[in-house]
């Protein structure tokens, strides 16, 4: 039951200046794979739903449409929304194949 060094040593690896350290060979943990599902496909989301406004809100919902209805280039603002939404969502693909792919030591 002695306690030997050379098994208990393990390589450590330094971010940003000694700020964060990991054992080589370390992988993404479970919980953060699935927070960024959830995170980055719920930003994802709500650019979609809320690209106009919030139309529907109680106290504000008619101030948003009155402002959707008086700007002159509605289908250039809508075309741009899509724009931004689908680089959005190149990003999250890269994300999460960065993060589900196959860790390998560099």
């Amino acid at each position: 039951m002695g306690f030997n060094m050379s098994e208990e040593k393990q390589e450590i690896k330094e971010y940003a200046e000694g700020w964060i350290t990991e054992k080589k060979g370390t992988d993404i943990p479970l919980f953060l794979k699935i927070a960024y599902v959830v995170i980055s496909l719920g930003c994802v989301a709500y650019l979609y739903v809320y690209m106009h406004g919030e139309v529907n809100h109680s106290e504000r919902g008619v101030l948003v449409r009155l402002l959707n209805e008086t700007t002159t280039s509605m289908s250039t603002a809508t075309t741009m929304m899509y724009i931004v939404i689908a680089l959005a969502a190149i990003y999250v693909v890269a994300l999460l194949v960065f993060a589900y792919s196959k860790f390998h030591e560099d």
